[in-house]
């Protein structure tokens, strides 16, 4: 079990909030060895940002860092003044006994009031840059141009999917790029360009990995087509156990498995950024029909297509006029 405290103040953007729960619970449901337990602690009073705000009670308050694994500052509105009482020296006892610290937004001026971040590297928004220059010119600041950026056991994002994009990163370091890539797969969010297999297995495999490639890149190509699972052999020349087991060792899952994913990630893509009809989207990514596209889209991710959609452009347009913390 991994204990993750997100450390909530007064104005924390709602969805910084939100994010670190939906990231490490969908990790934990999709594999069974996953186990993270997320605690939301405020050391007082916190009331979100954007509309509606929302007061916040937790369960927990700053004794929640005391058993953390690793501690994680969302953004808040009082970034420019002085830290909680005790706030620095509880985030300082952390780091001290080998706790992950990570932060999102202006989280990353807690860390480095606490003196965490002194000659490391850490990223902050673009519109915060100079100030955080100017407060702390010991730590080598970047702005936004990259998702995270680690430094040791620090970690810090910016913008607004940076909170997505810094858990989604930690999942990958704990338990490697497949857990990673299933865990964004579930998030009503753009999926991350994860790789699928876990990097350690394909290197124990690499001859097998090698003997399909030719045909894991022709199914990238051509999924959108009729496929059969003797189609695939045929196309390796290999008999269908071998084929599944070269498969397996090469992206972790089986060639029908595989297929679909590349269909159902095509077919998020143009319902995200598209206006393309359901129908076409069927034929499009080889699904044939809207009843099996449905069928499998909401098996995978619990929602119809036009739900999805739907839901997908309306909190990208909720995030986006947050207010970026």
């Amino acid at each position: 079990m991994s204990v993750i405290t997100v450390l909530v103040a007064d104005g924390v953007p709602g969805h910084q909030l939100t994010v670190p729960s939906m990231v490490f619970a969908a990790a934990t449901h999709a594999f069974p060895r996953v186990r993270y337990e997320v605690r939301v602690a405020a050391p007082g009073r916190a009331v979100t940002t954007g509309e509606p705000p929302l007061s916040l009670v937790t369960p927990w308050g700053p004794e929640a860092l005391d058993g953390a694994d690793t501690v994680l500052v969302t953004g808040y509105t009082a970034y420019r003044e002085p830290l909680p009482p005790g706030t620095a020296r509880a985030l300082r006892a952390c780091a001290d006994r080998g706790c992950r610290m990570a932060a999102i937004g202006t989280g990353v001026f807690a860390l480095a009031a606490a003196g965490l971040l002194d000659g490391r590297r850490a990223l902050t928004s673009w519109p915060h840059q100079r100030e955080f220059a100017r407060r702390f010119p010991r730590v080598r600041a970047r702005s936004t141009g990259e998702p995270t950026v680690a430094d040791g056991p620090f970690h810090t994002s910016a913008g607004v999917f940076g909170g997505l994009d810094l858990c989604v990163d930690l999942v990958e370091r704990d338990h490697g790029t497949r857990v990673a890539a299933a865990t964004a797969r579930r998030i009503l969010l753009p999926l991350h360009d994860k790789v699928v297999a876990d990097r350690e297995e394909l290197d124990r495999e690499a001859g097998d990995r090698l003997s399909v490639e030719e045909t894991v890149r022709w199914l990238e190509a051509h999924f959108h087509r009729p496929l059969t699972l003797a189609d695939i052999a045929g196309h390796a020349r290999i008999s269908v156990s071998g084929l599944n087991r070269r498969f397996r060792a090469r992206t972790g899952l089986s060639p029908l498995q595989y297929l679909l994913e590349i269909r159902l990630h095509e077919a998020q893509l143009l319902l995200e950024n598209t206006d393309v009809p359901v129908e076409r989207i069927a034929l499009r990514t080889g699904f044939g029909s809207p009843a099996n596209l449905r069928h499998h889209f909401q098996r995978r991710t619990g929602t119809a297509p036009r739900t999805y959609r739907t839901a997908h452009r309306a909190l990208t347009v909720s995030l986006t006029r947050d207010e970026e913390s």
